[in-house]
């Protein structure tokens, strides 16, 4: 599914800041369609643009609409975010990363609709909507402000179409064997040990790194120290030979 084909829809906003926050929240996903149920002219446009900051883009081009229905009129699916349960509320309702693997493969537009922020979607306004959506949250403070609730599904889409990206990766033993040579070859140098005991260091050296679950920033960091530390100990010897 296409990011550029995603529309979040606002559904009768109280707060102008908080479309901003939206807008910017949209904006760290790579999402830029809004769409809002009601007029323009209600809202403060400074107050919003004081926490879109540089997504103010998106408030720009926003669309007005008089309805849901109209709002999602051109879309192939339309999902309601509520956290209440109910007969006239879809019955199932998805988690965001449910909902995100449901329309993957959606070629049509898609319409994330969001209530007011005080009362939320109504019943009339869930069943406008061909799907609903839940964010779980405690059930002691169930109710999430606007902007981190369009943060969380807009995150949900961004990562569902963004598979490739990375965080932290661990190298595997066979890397990791790597470095342990490299601290073994530059300890000898030193002459930290000969030939007996070198087995047993790289032995402890092994079980320690692959404990610390190392990156291959850190193993390069690790013999570039020991690398180095070799060298500065030679050229520290060959002086003192001189002297």
């Amino acid at each position: 599914m296409d990011l550029n084909k995603v529309y979040v829809v606002l559904c009768r906003p109280e707060e102008s800041r908080n479309i901003g926050a939206a807008c910017r929240a949209m904006a760290n996903n790579g999402i830029s369609k809004l769409r809002i149920v009601g007029k323009k002219e209600d809202f403060d446009e400074e107050r919003v643009r004081i926490l879109a900051i540089h997504a103010a883009g998106i408030w720009e081009s926003a669309e007005f609409f008089g309805s849901i229905q109209e709002a999602t009129a051109d879309c192939i699916i339309s999902a309601a975010t509520t956290r209440r349960r109910g007969k006239k509320r879809k019955g199932k309702l998805f988690l965001p990363e449910e909902f995100c693997s449901f329309v993957k493969d959606s070629d049509g537009k898609v319409a994330v609709v969001f209530g007011n922020e005080r009362t939320g979607l109504t019943d009339d306004e869930v069943e406008a909507c061909s799907v609903a959506v839940t964010i779980p949250s405690d059930p002691g403070f169930m109710s999430l402000n606007l902007s981190h609730a369009v943060q969380i599904l807009c995150y949900h889409l961004f990562r569902a179409q963004t598979p490739g990206l990375k965080g932290y990766t661990k190298i595997p033993l066979s890397r990791l064997d790597k470095t342990v040579q490299c601290i073994a070859d530059n300890l000898q140098k030193i002459g930290f040990f000969k030939i007996a005991g070198r087995d047993d260091m790289e032995n402890f050296w092994r079980g320690i790194l692959a404990r610390a679950s190392l990156s291959e920033n850190e193993a390069k960091y690790i013999e570039k120290t020991f690398t180095k530390t070799a060298g500065l100990a030679s050229r520290n010897a060959l002086e003192d030979s001189k002297n």
